[in-house]
């Protein structure tokens, strides 16, 4: 009896240890604070904290947005590359606030915003002439979190699919039920508003048709330097503490074009992908182990 009893103490002091172990060993943020922040510098900081905790050794794929300048990256989940967008149809259009990539001529930060995705991202860092700053007299994509305004940044998302579906609303237009998830591609590109009529028409920036049996957008600028192609995810600021499960093949342009910030307001009252307004920013994804290498 008495060997028995030791032998029992010394499984529970020895399970006791690893339990200790274990709960420690599973936190890499011992001293996350779970109470609410209260500033959106604090808010976006746990969210950080968060998205570790909730992706570590979970086997997630690589995540978007990222800082396009810096290659470096340790995820090396199975990715398979989607094909040119020549190849595949495009299915929305839709754009962010500021930019949510960096890099580029887009590397100013624009703040933490509220801390849930609307005021932050990045913006252009190029000079506007005073002529190009003056306002505009009436309210460019309005919402809830406010309207657009001359000199801001928008980062456009020309979304592909893999999938024989049509231009239309959210990502659910890029689905087709046939397949769990279809090669995704984003052509995306950076502008800057400005009252200049003379700048480049959004509207017709915005242009889609068929070509070849496959619907495509047909005047995504070619003079913004060579994109930047890495594998990601979807964005958005709901996925600033959990994962995108959807595999996205990226292609950024790192300069910006400026646009007729009317015909901005024009696209938001009336376009095919049903968008009235800017998206909020996901935080850009700093943590290596979430992010692709650039080759």
């Amino acid at each position: 009896m008495k060997s028995l009893l030791s032998l029992l103490t010394g499984a529970l002091l020895i399970a006791g240890c690893q339990s200790t172990n274990n709960s420690h060993g599973s936190t890499p943020f011992p001293n996350l604070q779970e109470k609410p922040a209260n500033t959106p510098q604090a808010k976006v900081k746990q969210q950080r904290q968060h998205l570790a905790l909730n992706t570590r050794n979970k086997g997630f794929g690589p995540q978007a947005p990222r800082d396009i300048d810096d290659p470096v990256g340790e995820n090396i989940e199975p990715f398979t590359f989607a094909p040119s967008s020549r190849k595949m149809n495009l299915c929305n259009i839709h754009f962010h606030k500021n930019a949510e990539h960096q890099g580029g001529e887009f590397r100013q930060f624009a703040g933490y915003g509220d801390g849930e995705g609307y005021g932050s991202g990045y913006r252009y860092t190029g000079i506007l002439s005073a002529s190009e700053r003056q306002p505009v007299a009436a309210p460019i994509c309005p919402s809830d979190h406010g309207a657009l305004s001359v000199g801001d940044t928008i980062e456009v998302h020309y979304v592909y699919s893999g999938a024989k579906v049509k231009p239309g609303k959210t990502l659910g237009a890029c689905l087709d039920g046939s397949m769990q998830q279809p090669a995704l591609r984003v052509e995306a590109q950076v502008y800057v508003l400005v009252n200049d009529a003379k700048a480049a028409n959004f509207t017709q920036l915005m242009q889609h048709r068929v070509i070849r049996g496959r619907h495509q957008a047909i005047r995504i600028p070619k003079n913004t330097g060579k994109p930047v192609v890495y594998a990601g995810s979807t964005t958005g600021p709901k996925y600033n503490e959990h994962a995108s499960p959807y595999k996205v093949t990226w292609s950024v342009r790192p300069k910006v074009l400026k646009v007729n910030a009317k015909t901005v307001g024009q696209w938001c009252k009336g376009n095919v992908f049903h968008e009235k307004k800017a998206h909020g920013t996901r935080n850009l994804v700093q943590n290596p182990t979430l992010l692709s290498p650039i080759h």
